[in-house]
């Protein structure tokens, strides 16, 4: 069977506002506080990251504004794209650590490397046990991991469980503060460790909380940076398109995106192959605190993908719509490896509540099924970068230079986006400017795949689109999730090239007259729509991960003066 994707909701916390926490204001008294919110002030002292006051209107106050969010939305024209270079990364793996989870980070960072990524982050779930012993051990663990992979770009993340909403990668720019502030961040805002899962306006209010609080970490210099990436958002539907729009409004330099397709790949493939399970864990339905307006397609991976990205004109267009950055990324969300001869050693029902952790696992010399493929094994996010360096990815993920790949279908993307009076054309995440009436040109150069796949056939790449989608706006209903002005303008076939090879494409929009952004996505075409090219909604236990390929591409914005 496949792995289940655990999820622990606890329901006691009251559901009271939260635009100022009682704990964060100053002109609340220590002997006027609850047990719990006095606890949580004591703690924010003893670390040092912010006192009574600092913690007041100025951490958890309205909308950001200022040089941190105009730094987001700035265009990337001007640059030269030849500047950047491409490195492969996953920031959603599990570990030991993890209440759900199995391996080691070391055996992570060890797989990571031999299946050629260049950066990962460690997420291990938000948890009381995790939040009380394992943060400080799994640091040890990382900073032993740096030492022996000085190659890898490694951080210590979180899996958030955001309050009122599903789980998020967070993580901040690897310092000697980066483990001070990531303990307390869970201890005040995840919704496993104070109960505030459930959705509700309160809990909604709780999570923007948490974004103001890591601005304001950056802005007086605990922190140095900070990501936000929403991790399977229509899984369970817990993610209302008004929040995803709030994230990025609140806090754009932080809250920058969302996995355009989830991990646990090959939950759906067919047994004894898989799991015969649901390709990326979607195997759910509506729930409680489920968004009540998602179609039940909403559930489900088309082609490996979130349906928020694959739906053409659906969710991730309406937000592009609006002329701002939201980014896509992919990753393993590994717990298990597939294949793996590793398994956890006996331990009591309450061994992870009392440790925080698994012992080691030991090598049973018999392979393992599971959901999930080590990280880069079959996904990976490639980030364009000027510095090999934290900040840099970091960066790189913040302005949109991104693209995603399955199963080593492509092995490079160079795409170029330019108008007449620019000096370097704009590459992804970026933003050109045209003269009405003028033209713009798009260059899509791309490097075949050169190594065999899972099947121990090297990938052929059999179509690629170009997709054009009107900018109009800010969205006059915050739970707007289709974008009706969105289509494919031109699609590519590479044809029986040589494996390794360059193909470049070009196409070229004249008497541009309206603000506009395009995108790219391509695919294997072993699996289609009839007559369609639309990717298929993924078949339970028939949803073969190797043999449904896909790559997608962040945006370029147009704009017109």
């Amino acid at each position: 069977m496949g792995r289940a994707h655990y999820h622990e909701h606890h329901h006691h916390a009251a559901d009271r506002p939260h635009d100022r926490m009682p704990y964060a204001d100053s002109t609340v008294a220590d002997g006027d506080l609850r047990p719990v919110d006095l606890r949580r002030r004591q703690f924010l002292r003893r670390l040092g990251l912010v006192g009574a006051a600092a913690a007041g209107s100025g951490v958890f106050g309205g909308p950001l504004a200022g040089p941190a969010m105009a730094a987001s939305q700035q265009p990337l024209s001007g640059v030269d794209p030849r500047r950047y270079q491409w490195l492969a990364g996953d920031h959603h793996v599990h570990t030991q650590y993890s209440y759900d989870a199995l391996h080691t980070v070391m055996q992570q960072v060890e797989a990571g490397a031999e299946h050629g990524l260049d950066w990962m982050v460690i997420t291990d779930h938000g948890h009381t046990a995790h939040e009380k012993f394992a943060v400080e051990q799994t640091y040890a663990d990382v900073l032993a991991a740096r030492d022996k992979h000085r190659d890898m770009l490694l951080w210590q993340g979180l899996e958030w469980n955001v309050p009122g909403g599903e789980h998020a990668t967070v993580f901040f720019e690897a310092s000697k503060d980066e483990l001070t502030a990531l303990h307390a961040f869970e201890r005040l805002f995840d919704g496993n460790v104070n109960g505030t899962n459930p959705s509700s306006d309160a809990h909604e209010a709780l999570a923007l909380d948490g974004l103001r609080w890591m601005s304001a970490q950056i802005d007086k210099g605990a922190i140095d940076s900070a990501l936000m990436i929403a991790n399977h958002t229509s899984r369970n539907g817990r993610y209302s398109p008004h929040e995803m729009r709030a994230y990025r409004d609140t806090a754009p330099h932080i809250a920058v995106g969302m996995e355009g397709a989830p991990g646990a790949q090959n939950d759906g493939a067919p047994v004894p192959a898989g799991g015969g399970g649901f390709r990326g864990g979607y195997g759910n339905s509506p729930g409680t605190d489920s968004w009540p307006g998602f179609p039940m397609e909403a559930y489900r991976t088309w082609g490996g993908f979130d349906w928020m990205t694959a739906k053409l004109g659906g969710l991730w267009d309406s937000m592009l719509a609006e002329g701002k950055g939201w980014w896509i990324t992919t990753n393993s969300d590994i717990h298990r490896a597939n294949g793996s001869t590793m398994d956890r050693p006996p331990v009591s029902d309450d061994w992870y509540a009392t440790h925080g952790k698994y012992p080691d696992p030991v090598d049973t010399g018999t392979p393992q099924i599971h959901a999930d493929f080590w990280p880069g094994q079959f996904s990976r996010t490639v980030v364009g970068t000027a510095r090999r360096n934290f900040r840099g990815v970091m960066d790189g993920i913040r302005s949109g230079r991104v693209w995603v790949g399955m199963g080593g279908l492509i092995q490079g993307l160079d795409l170029r986006v330019s108008s007449d009076g620019h000096d370097y054309p704009a590459t992804l995440g970026g933003r050109v400017s045209v003269r009405r009436g003028g033209n713009v040109k798009v260059r899509i150069a791309i490097q075949l795949a050169t190594q065999p796949g899972g099947h121990g056939e090297i990938p052929r790449l059999a179509r690629v689109d170009l997709i054009r989608g009107a900018v109009t706006g800010a969205a006059a209903d915050r739970d707007t999730f289709t974008a009706p002005d969105v289509s494919v303008v031109e699609s590519f076939e590479p044809g029986r090239r040589t494996n390794g090879a360059q193909v470049v494409f070009t196409h070229t929009f004249r008497n541009v007259r309206e603000p506009f952004y395009v995108r790219l996505r391509g695919t294997d075409g072993k699996r289609q729509a009839s007559g369609s090219i639309e990717p298929l909604m993924d078949v339970q236990g028939d949803a073969d991960p190797w043999s449904d390929l896909w790559f997608y591409a962040n945006p370029v914005f147009v704009d017109v003066r």
